[in-house]
């Protein structure tokens, strides 16, 4: 059931473009509710104005403020650039700020549609919910079940959308491990710091606080803290003198910083007021210079609270809705976020007082203006969403039944209409900047799971119809191809759906994950008739690459190829390193260097044989082929970053053949090398893979890479992990 309005294709969402710096309310495409959680329709979503303010803030600098801001990002782009080339680099990275990126991440609001496993929830029910990816400033989201809590009867909706802000204050409560009867100080009275101070003084805590704003500290004084001064000396002085006559001039068990700014004063401060041994709560983002001999000579102990709590920043938790156990984790996030919930319904703490002023969503634009100017006085800011109303549920449209594809396009004005399921980094920056240049090619529909990304790729690219359902873009019956750029683990059943559709297809590698799931596509091709399948293996059409290949000529039977791949560490938190889901990370990429050799040698693989390397993920691969060739792939992650990533070594019939990373290719037939080089930048094939395929759609002719070649690369790919599995050759 749902309570969805039927009529509302569009909802309102705040947003930011990070290049720029413009804030605006955009009119996007409502959520889908995906299995895991449910669906909210916003009644008050919270404004964080430290988090979010900050984040405004760092959108509105220059490009070298944003580099001095994120200096580990600045690694990351100068390692690339050696890696992908300065081209390529700069296509990805202005794809990631020059695109609107979501505000928010504390709401309440009324459950309109329950997904699969969140059967916990149901329609109509007022919750609360959390997350800077899902509880956004926005008409609807979709709230992951450990992110998402009843809200009991009596608590009014506006005090509960407090609740993830709140659960961050909570945790910090926690980490500081306080007991009845101790002395804190609170240095920063923000929003963060006036709940520290609530929650703290409801433990039996004698709370003192510091602030630079006046008001702030009155506000602090009103909910229980003893005496609350200004951050200048005269202040600290005076409230220095009342902590020690309070302390029997021990000076403060525990200082929470809920400060945030580029001032070292909050730390020297908290070394100052802290009694010997006392703990010290970093909840805010403060700078951190400790003053070595204040703190050694009082042995501090200097402590993090990271966001809501325990299963922050883990998708399992998150995601998947896997829970800690509470005999191991007693307060994960979710369980904070009910407490802090539970405490306002028991009248234990009270939130009403830090509520400022309530703003339509519609005038967000204004709000945050105002609040980076100053002039808005408080520290509690909502914004409220218009009631929509309930509507039934429409009634679900049958099934389409399969179809045999025609080999003739639809297009209008003869131009192939194009559909995307997915369009995240690489589909903004290496392909539909491309497929938009196309003459022959008219950017149709593009669904997404986040709105934003639907949003974003329209105004890049100039979708005519954007989306969160992929099946309104599987069902289009106005398409002549659909675009598979979704993670591994989807990959294989979109690409059954849209053959099943009549649909000419483009997976992004890995076409499928597993010998299942190559043997459905293979029915799927069998049964409908349409083979009309092609996968992103776009190595084989770099210009650099095909044209070293045509110099070197016909490599026989009996050339051996050697294809080393510096892959790099990922960060801790890719999506790549979810094997269980989406695979092994060669099964996710091998693919590509799997159908480069099989290309190179014009043959399909037979034989695979695969060896662990000294790092996890890292294979060595050797592997024999129909005509009596062979190829090693080593791809391995342990290299240094600024090495060339790819680099192929041939040789046989007196030849000698190097590609260095899309830069430098080299022959050797004679005394001397005959060496050239890429021009314009570095082109791993994707304009030349693209125009080849859209060209076959439209004309109807083979598509660029045979079908036969792509599942025989497909099984090769699964085969490396059967083989480090088994530890003998397997076959293809």
């Amino acid at each position: 059931m749902t309570l969805l309005p039927e009529r509302e294709t569009t909802m309102k969402q705040v947003a930011q473009n990070y290049k720029s710096g413009e804030l605006a309310v955009l009119d996007v495409p409502p959520p889908s509710c995906a299995p895991g959680g449910v669906l909210v329709r916003s009644l008050y979503s919270l404004i964080s104005t430290g988090t979010e303010l900050m984040k405004v803030g760092e959108a509105r600098l220059s490009m070298v403020g944003k580099a001095r801001a994120r200096p580990d990002q600045v690694k990351k782009v100068l390692d690339s650039v050696v890696q992908q080339g300065a081209v390529n680099t700069y296509k990805k990275v202005m794809n990631k700020l020059d695109s609107y990126t979501p505000l928010g991440y504390s709401l309440c609001g009324v459950v309109v549609e329950v997904g699969k496993g969140a059967e916990e929830f149901s329609v109509g029910q007022l919750v609360a919910a959390a997350g800077n990816e899902f509880a956004l400033h926005a008409e609807y989201n979709w709230i992951p079940v450990n992110l998402c809590v009843p809200v009991p009867d009596g608590v009014p909706a506006e005090q509960a959308a407090f609740s993830t802000v709140g659960a961050i204050a909570m945790h910090g409560v926690r980490q500081s491990e306080v007991q009845l009867g101790d002395t804190a100080v609170v240095i920063g009275l923000g929003l963060v710091g006036q709940l520290v101070v609530r929650l703290l003084v409801a433990a039996g805590v004698r709370v003192f606080g510091i602030d630079t704003v006046d008001d702030r500290c009155r506000m602090a004084e009103k909910a229980g803290a003893i005496a609350c001064s200004s951050a200048d000396e005269a202040g600290v002085a005076t409230l220095e003198r009342a902590l020690l006559g309070a302390s029997n001039g021990l000076g403060a068990d525990h200082v929470l910083l809920a400060a945030g700014g580029h001032s070292n004063g909050p730390v020297e401060t908290a070394a100052r007021l802290a009694r010997d041994r006392a703990r010290i709560v970093d909840i805010g983002k403060t700078k951190l210079d400790l003053p070595w001999n204040a703190y050694y000579d009082k042995e501090l102990d200097v402590r993090f609270s990271r966001s809501y709590g325990p299963g922050r920043y883990d998708d399992r938790y998150e995601l998947e809705g896997i829970d800690y156990p509470a005999g191991y984790v007693r307060w994960t996030e979710r369980r904070n976020l009910e407490c802090f919930i539970d405490l306002i319904a028991r009248e234990q703490i009270d939130v009403s007082s830090l509520v400022a002023r309530i703003f339509p969503i519609a005038d967000a634009t204004e709000v945050y203006q105002q609040l980076s100017t100053g002039a808005l006085p408080g520290v509690g800011f909502l914004f409220e969403y218009p009631d929509s109303g309930p509507l039934p549920q429409a009634t679900p449209q049958p099934a389409q039944q399969p179809v045999r594809p025609e080999r003739t396009t639809t297009g209008t004005a003869g131009k192939v209409r194009l559909g995307f399921v997915g369009a995240g980094n690489y589909a903004s920056s290496m392909l539909l900047p491309h497929l938009a240049k196309n003459e022959d090619a008219a950017l149709a529909h593009v669904a997404t799971n986040k709105s934003l990304s639907a949003a974003n790729a329209q105004r890049r690219f100039g979708f005519e119809s954007i989306s969160t359902d992929a099946d309104a873009v599987l069902t289009d019956d106005s398409l002549d191809a659909v675009f598979v750029v979704t993670r591994h683990s989807s990959h294989a059943a979109l690409t059954c759906r849209a053959l099943e559709q009549g649909k000419a297809v483009f997976v992004e590698k890995p076409l499928a994950l597993t010998a299942a799931e190559v043997d459905r596509i293979v029915a799927v091709v069998d049964a409908t008739g349409n083979d009309r399948l092609m996968v992103g293996f776009n190595r084989r059409f770099a210009p650099l690459l095909t044209d070293l290949r045509s110099r070197y000529g016909d490599p026989g039977g009996g050339s051996s190829l050697r294809y080393l791949v510096n892959a790099g560490r990922l960060d801790s938190s890719s999506w790549y390193l979810d094997q269980d889901r989406e695979g092994t990370r060669f099964a996710g990429e091998g693919g590509h260097f799997i159908d480069t050799v099989s290309w190179w040698l014009d043959s399909l693989p037979t034989e695979v044989y695969a060896m662990p390397g000294p790092d996890a993920g890292d294979v060595t691969v050797n592997m024999r082929f129909e005509n009596g060739s062979t190829g090693t792939i080593s791809y391995l992650s342990g290299g240094n970053a600024r090495f060339p990533k790819e680099t192929i070594d041939i040789t046989g019939s007196g030849r000698n053949a190097r590609f260095d990373n899309f830069q430098k290719a080299s022959l050797w037939t004679g005394r001397r090398p005959a060496t050239r080089k890429a021009r314009g930048g570095t082109d791993k094939g994707q304009r030349h893979e693209l125009e080849s395929f859209v060209a076959a759609v439209r004309s109807g002719g083979p598509m660029p890479i045979s079908f036969d070649s792509l599942i025989a690369t497909t099984r090769a790919t699964i085969a490396v992990d059967r083989s480090l599995a088994s530890g003998r050759p397997e076959s293809v």
